[in-house]
């Protein structure tokens, strides 16, 4: 018996045929485990399998009794060409079969799926109080990372104000969490909001090796000119500016100039940036 790791249960039996030299109706087949896409790249599953070969000689009762009925007379050589067809067919025939075996099986499990999260309470957006929260909010993401092939020494979660929580991370691989030009980051950041605005009510402040600390620090030198600008001549806007940088900004504009519109952007190549300017004189 062997065991065969491939992305489909289909691609295994193949794999496992090739393997073992023989069709896949000679196989007797286990599957140790489904596959799965999981979310986000998070909890993917390959499909597992063990196979045995059967025996060379196995084949379907009827193909026997149709060879047992053909004419003695025929030549060697048509009585092969004829098992070849027929052994064909029934692998072409098994092979459907395996398809809407496993189809049955996924219709069952999205069913059960569903029947549980019925059953489910329904989840209130009333915002919960962060400092009663902030233990299950680490044991849920220390049970969603620890399944990860990314090595996180440390995950910790604080009150950061009373509507939203600091989600810290770091370790080894931490950095491979951020991404090139943040894009994980800003997935990562997105998955962690919506499960607790949705559940919780709250807001998060993610930092993940002193990522946003250093972002920060960079926005607020950058914003020192804009800032100057808009006191002296009631008006201002920043440069284009990447996704997680603009937030960063909008924030530290509209704290700095309550009384003021500070509204996004988009500017012709599609970039985006912030403007500055009197309510009744926003940009159009």
């Amino acid at each position: 018996m062997i065991k065969v790791e491939a992305l489909t249960l289909e691609e295994a039996y193949s794999k496992a045929a090739s393997e073992l030299s023989c069709s896949v109706t000679e196989l007797e087949l286990n599957v140790i485990q489904y596959p799965s896409s999981g979310f986000l790249g998070f909890g993917k599953k390959i499909a597992i399998v063990e196979a045995k070969r059967i025996g060379r000689g196995y084949s379907h009762p009827k193909a026997k009794n149709e060879r047992a009925n053909e004419p003695k007379y025929e030549n060697h050589q048509n009585k092969k060409d004829k098992n070849r067809q027929k052994e064909r067919n029934f692998d072409r025939k098994n092979v459907h079969t395996n398809r809407e075996n496993l189809v049955k099986d996924e219709q069952k499990d999205k069913k059960n799926v569903e029947t549980k999260t019925e059953k489910q309470p329904f989840l209130s957006r009333e915002k919960a109080n962060p400092a009663t929260i902030v233990g299950e909010v680490k044991n849920g993401l220390v049970r969603l990372f620890e399944h990860s092939c990314y090595d996180i020494s440390k995950i910790e979660v604080s009150v950061f104000d009373e509507d939203t929580l600091l989600v810290e991370f770091d370790g080894e691989d931490a950095a491979l969490l951020i991404g090139k030009e943040g894009y994980r980051y800003k997935a990562i950041s997105y998955l962690i909001y919506n499960w607790v605005n949705i559940k919780y009510g709250l807001n998060i402040r993610l930092e993940i090796a002193e990522f946003l600390k250093n972002k920060e620090e960079m926005i607020d030198s950058y914003l020192e000119n804009v800032i100057e600008r808009v006191k002296n001549q009631g008006r201002g806007q920043t440069k284009i500016l990447d996704g997680v940088l603009i937030k960063i900004a909008l924030e530290k504009l509209r704290t700095t100039f309550p009384e003021k519109y500070v509204g996004i952007k988009n500017g012709r190549d599609g970039g985006r940036f912030i403007v500055v300017n009197d309510f009744n004189r926003k940009e159009k």
